[in-house]
């Protein structure tokens, strides 16, 4: 029997499809694939499927987490592509989390809570 684990992929809920394509672009996601009510959004070896599909409280109640090398330049990126004047979403400060993660939180165009995360070495805690 072989019960390996390939991939696990979150449905992420779009008010706008069109508007949180354009959005996930561009904070650095690459769009490999766009059906009319599926797209894949990814970067690197991580991806999640971003559905043109939208229950408020759904969108409102789900979160994403990323963890990524360099955090401080996720955050440079986010704020330089002005996504908060151009999509009115909101874009939480840099901060160090007693779970020993330095993180910041953006929340997407629907209002999906996401938590962009790098690990801080538990040397430097």
């Amino acid at each position: 029997m072989n019960l390996a684990t390939v991939e696990i992929k979150a449905f992420v809920p779009a008010r706008d499809f069109e508007v949180s394509k354009r959005f996930y672009q561009a904070i650095g996601f690459s769009m490999p694939w766009s059906e009319e009510d599926l797209a894949c959004l990814s970067d690197g070896e991580c991806s999640f499927l971003l559905q043109r599909f939208f229950v408020e409280e759904h969108a409102r109640n789900g979160q994403m987490h990323l963890l990524v090398g360099n955090v401080d330049d996720w955050y440079a990126h986010v704020v330089a592509q002005d996504v908060v004047t151009r999509f009115g979403v909101r874009l939480g400060e840099l901060e160090e989390r007693p779970w020993g993660m330095r993180d910041f939180t953006l929340t997407d165009p629907a209002g999906v809570l996401w938590r962009i995360a790098q690990n801080i070495p538990e040397a430097t805690r």
